[in-house]
């Protein structure tokens, strides 16, 4: 039996778009919850590396409640299926305390789970199949891939444990499609953080090199000192893919900054290309200017969940 409505406000877009400061004053302004969709948040102490901008959950003084990050060891392989088994014991507790959910990420696949309500499942390793793959090469494997048809999230060809694990899922389900449950029903507002595109270019540089400021790769040295290994790293994505090669003096310094900044700028534009796919699936993404100031985006914003989701005003 389908549960009543639960009003949902997700904020989406490409990396470096600026969605936490928004989440979060949305969040202030609406007396809700942050729930954070992003599939390397979760992980303690890969702060600098997923872009934990803690200070941006503070709002006048207020510290804004965040769900789902900081809640693993890093080591642990989280995905799609404990995200959305954890995301819906969150949305519960929240909507119960009569907050606003707010879920804010780029992981496209994580809120498209949630927002269509897939039937997921969870998916055992399959040894012989990995000891048949191992041997293929990149472009075999993306081939293979391809036999298997369209997949909710857009693999990256250039891991070659991530299409493995692609693979070995898409042939455990054998050609049976994902279908929506009914348990839960949602109200949704999806916001998408747009920027034109020299504009998003130039911010992830810039982020990048403040990362590196920051100690990025003392965080994965870090991070390797405990006993968390290359091959680990690979799988937690592009910044630590790179800084771990780095580490091991696998390439230069200049060569790694180079070649990772090529690589964020390629994955910004796949998320833009998965959130176009989820509106042709059907999701309607209001889009916002990510260049206007925080005030007038979060004012536009107001407007549409006051229309959309019928809530009669903010809470500051």
């Amino acid at each position: 039996m389908t549960k009543h409505s639960t009003n949902l406000l997700t904020i989406l877009g490409p990396t470096a778009a600026g969605k936490t400061a928004f989440s979060a004053q949305l969040a202030h302004r609406l007396d809700g919850e942050i729930i954070s969709a992003d599939s390397r948040q979760v992980y303690r102490g890969m702060d600098i590396g997923t872009g934990k901008d803690y200070e941006d959950y503070i709002v006048d003084d207020q510290q804004i409640p965040v769900h789902l990050i900081d809640i693993l060891e890093a080591g642990f392989e989280y995905n799609v299926y404990l995200f959305k088994q954890d995301f819906f014991r969150v949305l519960t507790d929240i909507s119960d305390r009569g907050k606003l959910p707010v879920l804010c990420g780029g992981s496209g696949l994580y809120i498209e789970s949630v927002l269509k309500n897939y039937k997921l499942l969870r998916v055992p390793p399959n040894e012989a199949l990995r000891a048949r793959l191992e041997a293929k090469d990149l472009t075999e494997l993306g081939e293979i891939l391809k036999l298997h048809g369209p997949l909710h999230n857009q693999t990256d060809l250039t891991s070659r444990k991530r299409i493995i694990r692609a693979i070995e899922i898409a042939a455990y389900q054998s050609g049976e499609k994902d279908k929506p449950e009914d348990e839960v029903a949602l109200n949704p507002l999806v916001l998408g953080v747009q920027l034109e595109r020299n504009k998003r270019r130039k911010r992830i540089t810039q982020r990048l090199m403040k990362r590196l400021e920051e100690g990025l790769v003392e965080e994965v040295e870090g991070l390797m000192e405990q006993g968390v290994s290359a091959e680990k790293l690979d799988y937690y994505g592009l910044e630590y893919r790179y800084v771990s090669r780095y580490v091991l003096k696998e390439m230069s310094y200049d060569n790694m900054v180079e070649r990772l900044n090529s690589a964020i700028h390629q994955f910004a534009k796949r998320q833009m290309t998965y959130f176009r796919g989820m509106e042709r699936r059907g999701t309607r993404i209001h889009w916002i200017n990510g260049d206007l100031a925080l005030e007038e985006m979060t004012n536009e914003a107001l407007s549409l969940c006051r229309s959309i989701l019928n809530i009669p005003g903010d809470h500051s």
